[in-house]
């Protein structure tokens, strides 16, 4: 779904992704956007739009849908990518983009979030840390019982530190390990919002649930 005010910039990025052989379905605000994206494997989401702004709509999609997110937007400040990422983002590109950014960006994605809403047959489909029961099946997390909405990213994050608990892994180790990709500098703030969100869900008296050990990185407590 590409969700943008401007028609022309929806018809570019349509043309493009059909040409790839992608389906597109068009939301021109943020009200069509959270309404069209059930169903659909990738989110383009601008953020300045008429109305509610697409940080809004990111949040509104993130109460019923683990799909990745893409903001794509002339805000290009760290601030901005923060409260995308805090919304739920799973990515950011910034106009102007060229065409094979957006679609490496778009390819990726899509393939994580085919990846991992597979079933996988394993035998050990349960782990358990503290009062978290994580279903490497259903991909679900509960706390005592009460479920934890969790975005796709924070999720592996969390997955990835529960199954490894005596391995701290540093940020760079995170970034390649869930997102699959090679490690920039801009790419550990992306890693470390994420990391505060999870803890923000998981947040309970006593020590986090997940640890920073200081000068090397993160790991469950």
């Amino acid at each position: 779904m590409i969700a943008d005010d401007e028609p022309e910039i929806r018809e570019v990025l349509r043309m493009m992704l059909e040409s790839e052989g992608y389906g597109i379905v068009e939301a021109c605000n943020a009200e069509e956007a959270v309404e069209y994206a059930e169903g659909v494997d990738l989110v383009i989401l601008d953020i300045l739009m008429p109305g509610e702004s697409g940080i809004h709509a990111c949040g509104k999609i993130r109460e019923k849908s683990n799909v990745p997110i893409l903001f794509l937007t002339a805000k290009s400040g760290e601030h901005d990518k923060v409260l995308g990422f805090s919304a739920g983002g799973d990515d950011y590109l910034v106009k102007p983009f060229s065409y094979m950014e957006l679609l490496s960006r778009v390819k990726a994605l899509i393939r994580r979030y085919r990846v991992y809403q597979k079933t996988e047959d394993k035998t050990d489909k349960m782990i358990f840390y503290r009062d978290l029961a994580i279903d490497t099946e259903l991909q679900s997390v509960t706390d005592s019982g009460r479920k934890i909405s969790l975005t796709e990213m924070e999720y592996q994050i969390l997955l990835l530190l529960a199954s490894n608990p005596r391995k701290i892994f540093s940020v760079k180790e995170i970034y390649e390990k869930v997102w699959k990709e090679d490690f920039y500098p801009s790419s550990g703030n992306t890693v470390m919002v994420h990391i505060r969100n999870i803890r923000r869900k998981l947040e309970k008296e006593g020590e986090p649930y997940i640890q920073n050990v200081w000068g090397r990185g993160y790991c469950v407590n």
